[in-house]
């Protein structure tokens, strides 16, 4: 049997955005059960942060060139999960998300838009870490679909130290 490949591209992103999801549900929960025991989120911040600093120490090329950074940060499958559209220039790395498997997720969860908007930001402490292991990146962000806006917006900058 021959099968669409437009349709087996369809049904990978479908796969990869359902795995994204079930590891949204398992940070939420560990969440919860650390909130019964007393915990604040510092921890889960602290964890994500340095799970970042992690992938930028081992994954990524060291480079000033956000044109080295762009595509190993973005490649095709994570563009397609998230619905990104981006710019690039010497000096800003800018990535709008028009999807976001981690908020739909805890979406089902939660009808709470404040702890959603939390788990969120505390997400994008990887992204943080990442960008902190690069000394000429500052990491900025924008609106997010986590607080109701359409879009997530993500830069990455460059500057001079």
């Amino acid at each position: 049997m021959i099968k669409n490949e437009a349709s087996d591209r369809g049904e990978h992103i479908k796969d990869l955005r359902d795995a994204i999801e079930h590891r949204a549900t398992w940070f939420y929960y560990m969440l919860q059960e650390a909130k019964k025991k007393g915990l604040d989120y510092d921890f889960a911040r602290d964890a994500i942060k340095a799970c970042g600093c992690f992938h930028g120490d081992t994954k990524y090329t060291k480079t000033e060139d956000l044109a080295v950074f762009a595509p190993e940060f973005i490649n095709e499958n994570v563009r397609n999960i998230f619905e990104m559209d981006t710019t690039l220039s010497e000096d800003e790395f800018n990535i709008e998300f028009h999807y976001c498997p981690l908020v739909a997720a805890w979406r089902k969860l939660t009808e709470d838009e404040e702890e959603i908007a939390m788990l969120c930001d505390i997400a994008m402490d990887g992204d943080r870490g990442i960008a902190s292991t690069f000394p000429n990146f500052e990491f900025q962000l924008g609106k997010t679909i986590a607080k109701g806006d359409s879009i997530c917006e993500v830069c990455f900058k460059k500057v001079n130290k």
